[in-house]
Protein backbone atom coordinates (compact mmCIF):
# COMPACT_ATOMS: atom_id res chain seq x y z
CA UNK A 1 0.00 0.00 0.00
CA UNK A 2 1.69 3.58 -0.90
CA UNK A 3 1.70 5.93 1.55
CA UNK A 4 -0.82 8.00 -0.18
CA UNK A 5 -3.73 5.44 -0.34
CA UNK A 6 -2.66 4.49 3.73
CA UNK A 7 -3.60 8.26 4.38
CA UNK A 8 -6.40 8.40 2.35
CA UNK A 9 -8.61 7.71 5.71
CA UNK A 10 -6.31 10.41 7.28
CA UNK A 11 -7.73 13.31 9.31
CA UNK A 12 -6.49 16.82 9.21
CA UNK A 13 -4.64 18.23 12.46
CA UNK A 14 -3.55 21.47 13.42
CA UNK A 15 -0.74 21.67 15.79
CA UNK A 16 0.10 25.29 17.38
CA UNK A 17 3.93 25.71 17.99
CA UNK A 18 5.36 28.13 20.87
CA UNK A 19 8.43 28.13 22.74
CA UNK A 20 9.66 31.40 24.57
CA UNK A 21 13.18 29.62 26.50
CA UNK A 22 16.25 28.74 25.08
CA UNK A 23 16.58 28.94 21.50
CA UNK A 24 12.84 29.07 20.41
CA UNK A 25 13.81 28.51 16.50
CA UNK A 26 15.77 25.63 17.04
CA UNK A 27 13.34 23.81 19.15
CA UNK A 28 10.39 24.58 16.93
CA UNK A 29 12.07 23.44 14.16
CA UNK A 30 13.27 20.22 15.70
CA UNK A 31 9.69 19.64 17.09
CA UNK A 32 8.25 20.31 13.41
CA UNK A 33 10.81 17.55 12.17
CA UNK A 34 9.23 15.35 14.45
CA UNK A 35 5.67 15.69 13.61
CA UNK A 36 6.90 15.18 9.98
CA UNK A 37 7.84 11.74 10.98
CA UNK A 38 5.06 10.81 13.46
CA UNK A 39 4.03 7.14 12.44
CA UNK A 40 0.76 7.09 9.96
CA UNK A 41 1.01 10.56 9.49
CA UNK A 42 2.53 13.49 6.93
CA UNK A 43 3.24 17.17 7.42
CA UNK A 44 1.33 19.31 5.10
CA UNK A 45 2.02 22.82 6.15
CA UNK A 46 3.64 25.10 8.30
CA UNK A 47 3.26 28.59 8.56
CA UNK A 48 5.12 31.14 8.61
CA UNK A 49 6.89 32.16 12.51
CA UNK A 50 5.39 35.17 14.41
CA UNK A 51 6.30 36.69 17.48
CA UNK A 52 4.47 37.77 20.05
CA UNK A 53 4.46 39.07 23.77
CA UNK A 54 3.13 36.73 26.31
CA UNK A 55 0.03 36.57 27.53
CA UNK A 56 -1.24 36.17 31.34
CA UNK A 57 2.25 35.20 31.68
CA UNK A 58 5.92 36.69 31.99
CA UNK A 59 9.27 35.75 30.34
CA UNK A 60 10.93 36.70 27.17
CA UNK A 61 8.63 37.04 23.79
CA UNK A 62 7.32 33.64 22.37
CA UNK A 63 7.67 32.26 18.53
CA UNK A 64 4.66 30.80 17.15
CA UNK A 65 3.69 28.83 13.79
CA UNK A 66 0.92 26.66 13.26
CA UNK A 67 1.46 23.35 11.33
CA UNK A 68 -1.07 21.13 9.12
CA UNK A 69 -0.90 17.16 9.60
CA UNK A 70 -2.41 15.00 7.66
CA UNK A 71 -2.96 12.07 10.47
CA UNK A 72 -4.26 8.27 10.98
CA UNK A 73 -3.73 8.65 15.04
CA UNK A 74 -6.69 9.58 16.95
CA UNK A 75 -6.99 12.70 18.88
CA UNK A 76 -5.72 10.96 22.18
CA UNK A 77 -3.08 9.13 20.55
CA UNK A 78 -1.86 12.31 18.45
CA UNK A 79 -2.29 14.29 22.27
CA UNK A 80 0.07 11.81 23.72
CA UNK A 81 2.41 11.76 20.73
CA UNK A 82 2.88 15.78 21.19
CA UNK A 83 3.54 15.87 24.86
CA UNK A 84 6.07 12.88 24.23
CA UNK A 85 7.86 16.00 21.63
CA UNK A 86 7.22 18.38 24.48
CA UNK A 87 8.96 16.23 27.11
CA UNK A 88 11.79 15.43 24.94
CA UNK A 89 12.70 18.84 24.64
CA UNK A 90 12.70 19.23 28.07
CA UNK A 91 9.09 20.85 28.93
CA UNK A 92 8.10 21.54 32.29
CA UNK A 93 4.77 22.07 33.49
CA UNK A 94 5.21 23.96 37.21
CA UNK A 95 2.38 26.35 37.10
CA UNK A 96 -0.54 27.53 34.52
CA UNK A 97 0.85 29.73 31.69
CA UNK A 98 4.98 29.49 32.80
CA UNK A 99 7.28 30.04 30.21
CA UNK A 100 7.81 27.58 28.27
CA UNK A 101 10.76 25.75 26.32
CA UNK A 102 7.92 23.87 23.90
CA UNK A 103 4.63 23.97 23.81
CA UNK A 104 2.22 22.24 21.19
CA UNK A 105 -1.06 22.32 21.36
CA UNK A 106 -3.95 20.18 19.36
CA UNK A 107 -6.02 22.86 18.11
CA UNK A 108 -7.81 20.77 15.45
CA UNK A 109 -8.66 17.61 14.50
CA UNK A 110 -10.88 16.99 11.82
CA UNK A 111 -14.46 17.92 12.78
CA UNK A 112 -13.90 16.70 16.31
CA UNK A 113 -15.41 18.08 19.33
CA UNK A 114 -14.58 16.64 22.34
CA UNK A 115 -14.22 17.40 25.84
CA UNK A 116 -12.88 15.04 28.43
CA UNK A 117 -10.50 15.33 31.84
CA UNK A 118 -7.06 15.15 29.36
CA UNK A 119 -8.35 17.04 25.85
CA UNK A 120 -10.71 19.71 24.75
CA UNK A 121 -11.12 19.96 20.86
CA UNK A 122 -11.26 22.35 18.93
CA UNK A 123 -8.86 23.93 21.62
CA UNK A 124 -10.84 25.94 24.32
CA UNK A 125 -8.55 29.56 23.50
CA UNK A 126 -8.00 28.83 19.91
CA UNK A 127 -10.50 31.70 19.01
CA UNK A 128 -9.20 34.39 21.65
CA UNK A 129 -5.47 34.13 20.44
CA UNK A 130 -3.93 35.97 17.80
CA UNK A 131 -0.70 34.04 18.22
CA UNK A 132 -2.81 31.24 16.75
CA UNK A 133 -5.32 32.23 14.41
CA UNK A 134 -2.88 34.61 12.53
CA UNK A 135 -0.52 31.86 11.29
CA UNK A 136 -3.71 29.44 11.03
CA UNK A 137 -5.11 31.76 8.79
CA UNK A 138 -2.14 32.01 6.80
CA UNK A 139 -2.11 27.77 5.92
CA UNK A 140 -6.24 27.73 6.06
CA UNK A 141 -8.23 31.09 5.66
CA UNK A 142 -11.41 29.29 5.34
CA UNK A 143 -11.02 26.58 8.25
CA UNK A 144 -14.58 26.03 10.01
CA UNK A 145 -13.38 26.04 13.68
CA UNK A 146 -16.57 24.61 15.58
CA UNK A 147 -18.69 26.70 17.32
CA UNK A 148 -16.67 29.78 16.42
CA UNK A 149 -17.28 30.22 12.68
CA UNK A 150 -14.23 30.65 10.05
CA UNK A 151 -10.74 31.01 11.02
CA UNK A 152 -10.45 34.78 8.45
CA UNK A 153 -13.62 35.87 10.19
CA UNK A 154 -12.17 35.67 14.23
CA UNK A 155 -9.32 37.55 13.15
CA UNK A 156 -10.77 40.75 13.58
CA UNK A 157 -11.93 39.71 17.12
CA UNK A 158 -8.09 39.86 18.21
CA UNK A 159 -6.76 42.89 16.33
CA UNK A 160 -6.12 44.41 19.54
CA UNK A 161 -3.28 41.46 20.13
CA UNK A 162 0.54 42.05 18.97
CA UNK A 163 1.92 40.04 16.85
CA UNK A 164 4.72 40.57 14.44
CA UNK A 165 5.59 38.24 11.60
CA UNK A 166 9.06 37.05 11.76
CA UNK A 167 11.62 37.29 8.66
CA UNK A 168 15.35 37.08 7.95
CA UNK A 169 17.45 35.18 10.30
CA UNK A 170 14.33 34.12 12.35
CA UNK A 171 12.50 32.39 9.93
CA UNK A 172 15.21 30.97 7.66
CA UNK A 173 14.72 27.79 6.47
CA UNK A 174 11.45 27.37 8.91
CA UNK A 175 9.30 26.63 5.90
CA UNK A 176 11.56 24.01 4.54
CA UNK A 177 10.36 21.36 6.56
CA UNK A 178 11.83 17.33 6.49
CA UNK A 179 10.79 13.95 5.61
CA UNK A 180 6.97 14.24 4.51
Amino acid sequence: MTEQAALASAQRAYIGLGANLGDARDVLRAARDALATLSGSRLVVCSSLYRTAPIDSSGPDYLNAVVALDTRLSPDELLAALQAIEAAHGRERPYRNAPRTLDLDLLLHGDAVQDTPTLTLPHPRLHLRAFVLQPLAEIAPALEVPGHGAVGALLPTVAQQGIERCSGAASQDWTDHGPT
